[in-house]
């Protein structure tokens, strides 16, 4: 079972817009939820499922909006909380941001899609793209006679309009993997994994069915072929136009693409990394007087690759004042409100290794209270690049009109939640 029904409220609590799908539930019992999430908030055991009685507030919070699905069954939360999320999804499509003035400015388009969206409690037609087809924000002009239920929300391809046409037909693929690593203060890595989203952009005519190809392990093992180029993927999550049953069978993904942009693919490596950007630090406090930071960068990655947008932040002491800097390469500026420095290198060639030396004033009197040292950030994003070593093998592209389409792949690497501690 899913959701009896679905408010949104403002920071307040204050109903701003509800519809009721099942009607077992009162509507009046949405005034329980924030004195009994405020409660909860201040005994510190706020969750996200909260009870009052036999009804059950399912909630999420959106900038200063709050989310909450009523249910008295056992409902299924995970589909409920992704309905959710996915209102948010289509409301920012819709309204470009999600907060309580766009709500209040567009009541009649929330309700019309509140109403396509879930039916009887549960989701529908959820796709952004299909929903404004039918769903548009121009003002309703009365056409008597014309009225017309879009194919798509009948068809099996509920994401694909038919009769989609390109004088040029291209498929743009995008590898992006983000790393998150965190190294402890004596250089040892605590956490490693690479996060990978596939991301295209589709400009096909017609109803193409494409066929992608990676060198993925199980696949490899499948076919017998050398494991050695292969990557493990994990925790693999798809879009919804994959036909998941073949991807069981034999590891072909398969699918019949959205228009336009989508996210084909996520998935996650738990491998240990080199750090592809290793960072060295000595920070010396001179009490009262002066503080001296050291910070030695060095580009562990292959020498023909470039990182680009390198940022490095190092913390300061939240007292320390005069700021003098000196960089081997690129320029250091000093954020006092966030008692940082931020060293930024443009472009960062792999096995090269740089220098930045600051000086800060302290005042004579010292802070009472000790502080935290926050770790060292690094932000990068190097292109034609994967760390896990993904490859697109193939991009086949069928259409009964037998046309040419040209795929187009570009990898890249970038930082996720990248940090060094320091001594």
């Amino acid at each position: 079972m899913s959701a009896s029904a679905v408010f949104i409220l403002d920071v307040k609590g204050k109903p701003l817009i509800s519809r009721n799908y099942k009607g077992d539930v009162a509507m009046s019992e949405i005034d329980h939820f924030m004195p009994l999430l405020m409660q909860r908030e201040e005994e510190g055991a706020l969750t996200p499922l909260l009870s009052h009685g036999r009804v059950h507030f399912l909630w999420i919070k959106y900038s200063n909006l709050y989310l909450v699905a009523t249910t008295l069954k056992n409902a299924n939360a995970s589909l409920v909380y992704s309905f959710l999320y996915k209102i948010v999804e289509v409301f920012s499509e819709y309204f470009k941001e999600l907060e309580e003035e766009s709500i209040r400015d567009n009541f009649v388009i929330v309700y019309e899609l509140l109403d396509e969206l879930m039916d009887f409690g549960f989701p529908q037609t959820t796709d952004s793209k299909i929903l404004q087809e039918y769903i548009t924000q121009q003002g309703n002009k009365l056409e008597t006679g014309k009225s017309r239920v879009p194919p798509t929300v009948t068809n099996a391809v509920s994401w694909r309009s038919e009769g989609i046409k390109y004088k040029k037909n291209e498929v743009f693929i995008d590898v992006i993997e983000s790393v998150n690593l965190l190294v402890n203060a004596n250089g040892s890595v605590l956490l490693s994994e690479i996060v990978g989203t596939i991301k295209l952009k589709v400009f096909l005519s017609g109803m193409p069915e494409l066929r992608l190809g990676l060198n993925d392990r199980v696949l490899f093992e499948l076919t017998g072929r050398n494991k050695n180029k292969s990557v493990e993927l994990e925790d693999v999550k798809f879009h919804q136009c994959v036909r998941l049953s073949r991807f069981d069978n034999d590891r072909t993904i398969s699918f019949i693409p959205p228009d336009g942009d989508f996210e084909l693919m996520s998935y996650r490596l738990s491998t240990q990394v080199k750090p592809l950007i290793w960072i060295e630090s000595v920070i010396e406090k001179f009490s009262h007087s002066r503080v001296e930071i050291m910070v030695k960068a060095k580009g562990q990655f292959k020498k023909q690759s470039v990182a680009n947008g390198v940022e490095i932040s190092v913390p300061v002491p939240s007292d320390a004042d005069s700021p003098r800097f000196k960089t081997s390469v690129g320029s250091a500026k000093y954020v006092p409100e966030k008692n940082m420095v931020i060293w930024s290198i443009k472009s960062f060639p792999g096995g090269k290794e740089y220098l930045m030396r600051a000086h800060f004033g302290l005042p004579s009197v010292e802070k009472e209270e000790v502080e935290g040292r926050p770790p060292i950030g690094v932000k990068f994003e190097i292109p034609y690049f994967t760390v896990s070593g993904i490859q697109v093998r193939y991009m086949k592209i069928i259409e009964k009109s037998g046309y040419q389409a040209l795929p187009w792949v570009r990898y890249i690497t970038q930082s996720g939640d990248y940090q060094l501690r320091t001594s």
